[in-house]
């Protein structure tokens, strides 16, 4: 039998090189014990923000490869990782959104959990300036210098870059530097978690959505990471009675025995708003 005290007392290694570990460790240690030790890999090999290096690999497999190298270096049978995603949000048009995972791989109980956090609470952007006045105009706009900038001499097939900037005067300087040699130039928001403190908030939130699979056990078996694996549709409306889009309920399942259950009305409600009934509101 398994359950969340597998995880008590035992080290996990953190696959990082951007320091967050500020926000996951502290989660670790206070709602599952585990010690937290940091592999600081290149993981700027699997792929870049800033344009470097295009990710080849999708979210998930990036952050298990996270873990494998992290647990080659450090010999480590647990390991965390972090993977983010930025564009425009799945059911929300014309928003940005921050999309973060990050994943648990226990070797020893073979063993993989992860947390995900999807937010419009993101600052990402970028913009082609041609004076000063425009930087620091984008850089207001950007949360600057709280969240960091990257300059380039142009979006994408850029020969100088520079990231990490986050103060008044190394803006003014690159900014003015570069201008020397190109008519315009590219300024966008580092999305490093370290220069970032949105996305730093978001990998928290992935965390804790992380723990609270991890505290979750199967009433059958009692391992960890029983959780939704299905939304089912089909809450009725309060006026027709017609299924809606809405959730009537959730198919938990066990990946370790395969044992599941459909737990209904999840929200706490029994009917859906007539305003979201395709029926009375087509």
């Amino acid at each position: 039998m398994k359950d969340k005290t597998l995880f008590a007392k035992r080290k996990v290694v953190i696959a990082t090189m951007h320091q967050k570990e500020r926000v996951i460790a502290p989660i670790l240690k206070d709602q599952l014990g585990l010690e937290s030790v940091v592999a600081e890999i290149n993981t700027d090999l699997l792929g870049t923000f800033s344009g470097e290096t295009e990710r080849l690999l999708s979210p998930i497999d990036a952050a298990r490869q996270k873990c494998r190298l992290a647990m080659e270096i450090t010999s480590c049978d647990l390991a965390i990782a972090s993977e983010g995603s930025f564009g425009q949000h799945p059911s929300l048009f014309f928003a940005q959104a921050d999309d973060e995972i990050v994943l648990m791989m226990d070797r020893e109980n073979n063993l993989e959990i992860f947390g995900r956090e999807l937010t419009t609470d993101t600052n990402i952007s970028g913009a082609e300036i041609d004076s000063l006045d425009a930087a620091f105009e984008f850089a207001r706009s950007a949360l600057f210098p709280d969240h960091g900038l990257i300059l380039k001499d142009k979006e994408s097939g850029f020969s100088e870059l520079i990231k990490g900037i986050t103060s008044t005067v190394d803006l003014e300087r690159h900014v003015k530097d570069l201008l020397q040699r190109h008519k315009s130039i590219w300024l966008e928001t580092d999305m490093r978690a370290l220069f970032n403190p949105k996305r730093m908030k978001a990998i928290e939130k992935a965390t804790k959505n992380l723990v609270q699979k991890a505290c979750s056990c199967c009433p059958k078996c009692h391992f960890p990471g029983y959780w939704i694996q299905e939304f089912i549709p089909g809450l009725p409306c309060s006026h027709c009675h017609y299924p809606t889009r809405s959730t009537l309920a959730h198919r938990y399942t066990c990946k370790n025995c395969m044992f599941s259950e459909t737990k209904y009305f999840p929200q706490s409600k029994n009917f859906e708003d007539p305003t979201y009934c395709d029926v009375c509101n087509p």
